[in-house]
């Protein structure tokens, strides 16, 4: 993995997120490398090299997250605050303890490496967790370094054990490949609400697409039909 060092002017920047009004990325690129991942596009201005194999690192990001900033806070969406290597450099934990805890904060991960983290949630007055979930099949097809749905779904549990609001993104729902019912009865006990996305084929790429269509054929021409319906 390729770390590139960089300053950072500002840490908070304004959201086009429905209901958040701001997004921190202390990363840009991701170590999990799921080959759908549509913050692959950052890549026209971050030639490093191909998606999965390079990480941004904002090294001064602890210092910036001292500001007070008003309205929801999501972390992150270029990139998984609990990327593999959270775990050497623990950025996202020095920037949650140097935030404000009056900030409302909204964390997404697909890493039960959050779960390290869990003294320091209770320290804020308003945060949630979610959880990226999906059937197995997504995760070892297009997914190779995410860890498993399993361990995902038990960090949700741990979560709400903590008294920690949660949520499940179940995303990308993949026809025939992703069964939303069953996810939501294997979680809703410790789940407070969910986030159901349906794949983007556009925004997922080429290398996705091919692969679906070589290997999942069926999923992939629903997905088409889907596409073409949209833009009629």
């Amino acid at each position: 993995m390729k770390v590139i060092e960089v300053k950072a002017k500002k840490l908070f920047v304004r959201s086009g997120i429905p209901g958040a009004k701001w997004v921190i990325n202390q990363y840009v690129g991701c170590g999990h490398t799921c080959l759908y991942c549509y913050a692959k596009f950052i890549c026209r201005w971050k030639r490093y090299g191909r998606w999965g194999s390079w990480v941004e690192v904002k090294t001064n990001a602890p210092e910036l997250a001292r500001r007070y900033v008003d309205g929801w806070v999501v972390m992150s969406t270029v990139s998984d605050p609990y990327q593999p290597i959270e775990r050497e450099l623990k950025l996202t934990r020095k920037i949650l303890e140097n935030m404000n805890k009056k900030v409302n904060l909204s964390i997404l991960t697909k890493s039960d490496l959050v779960l390290r983290d869990i003294g320091l949630f209770k320290r804020f007055e308003k945060i949630e967790i979610g959880l990226t979930i999906n059937d197995e099949k997504v995760k070892e097809n297009f997914e190779p370094v995410a860890p498993d749905n399993e361990r995902r779904i038990e960090a949700l549990r741990r979560l709400k054990e903590e008294g920690i609001r949660t949520y499940g993104f179940i995303s990308p729902v993949i026809p025939g490949m992703t069964n939303v019912k069953r996810l939501v009865r294997k979680t809703k006990k410790f789940v407070d609400f969910y986030w159901i996305e349906l794949l983007n084929l556009r925004a997922s790429g080429k290398v996705f697409t091919r692969k679906l269509r070589e290997n999942f054929p069926k999923s992939y021409e629903i997905l088409r039909d889907e596409r073409k319906l949209l833009n009629s």
